[in-house]
């Protein structure tokens, strides 16, 4: 059997433009068939309307919804439509689908929150191509090194797993916290784990900064400085991340779970050996 699962991005978030790939790596897993698609860097309710409709032609067993901040008008919306199709849904945001994870309860809808993947510095005066690109970079690397991305392919696996069954999914209710994420990274080294923590909880922390720099001071010369100091935190937060790793690699205990030949996950610790 083929699961096929549609995903539908909108807006900037760490996590969506590798979502499908986390699913197949080598781009040869037997058992999926993904289709994307994109409002684009909008996320206003007319993209939304515009494109959540454009997945139904596809059938897709399951669908998934990633946006920034499950709660703003543009994502509000897409939820509203996901609510209304008999089509199982899961949303994954950032920290402020948190408050709304009762509502999405309400609408039927599945729920992933990674709470280390904060809202960029989105201001003129601050933020161009290039910042963009360095900051994205950042907050995957977060992610991927702290073990919160695989606790995403571990949760949606399980999703797939159950489509393949023959049973009724149980759309994920999850909030991923430095915990879930370290856990899920399976940290042999307990230094590693705490630099681990350390950065997931660096990169949550930098959207309390970016908020306060985009939305509640006035004036560039007194919130530039405060993006700018939000990105060092990003910074710093990714190379917190690589500091585990590296830890864990000097020790030959990184956690390797790629898709093996028939879609199911294998398991590696040791550098030199087969996944299992």
């Amino acid at each position: 059997m083929v699961v096929k699962i549609a995903i539908l991005r909108s807006g900037n978030i760490g996590s969506s433009p590798i979502l499908d790939l986390l699913l197949d790596e080598r781009a040869d897993r037997p058992n999926i068939d993904v289709r994307v698609f994109g409002s684009g860097a909008k996320m206003n309710p007319e993209q939304v309307e515009d494109v959540v409709p454009k997945f139904k032609q596809f059938d897709p067993d399951f669908c998934i919804f990633v946006s920034p901040n499950p709660a703003a008008p543009g994502p509000a919306k897409a939820r509203e439509l996901l609510s209304a199709e008999d089509i199982p849904a899961i949303i994954i945001g950032d920290a402020p689908g948190k408050g709304k994870k009762d509502e999405m309860d309400e609408q039927g809808l599945g729920y992933i929150i990674v709470m280390a993947d904060p809202m960029i510095g989105a201001k003129r005066e601050w933020l161009d191509p290039t910042e963009m690109a360095i900051f994205n970079a950042d907050i995957i690397k977060v992610l991927a090194e702290t073990g919160a991305l695989r606790l995403i392919q571990k949760t949606i696996d399980g999703v797939i797993e159950a489509v393949e069954a023959g049973n009724e999914i149980e759309l994920p209710k999850l909030i991923v916290t430095a915990e879930k994420a370290v856990e899920a990274a399976k940290f042999q080294n307990p230094y590693a784990k705490a630099k681990a923590i350390a950065a997931y909880e660096m990169a949550g922390a930098v959207a309390g900064l970016d908020m306060k720099g985009c939305f509640m001071t006035k004036g560039f010369e007194n919130f530039i400085p405060l993006v700018a100091a939000a990105h060092e935190m990003a910074a710093c937060a990714a190379a917190l991340a690589a500091e585990a790793r590296e830890i864990e690699k000097s020790n030959d205990t990184v956690l390797r779970t790629p898709h093996m030949k028939e879609g199911n996950v294998g398991c590696k610790l040791d550098l030199i050996s087969k996944p299992e």
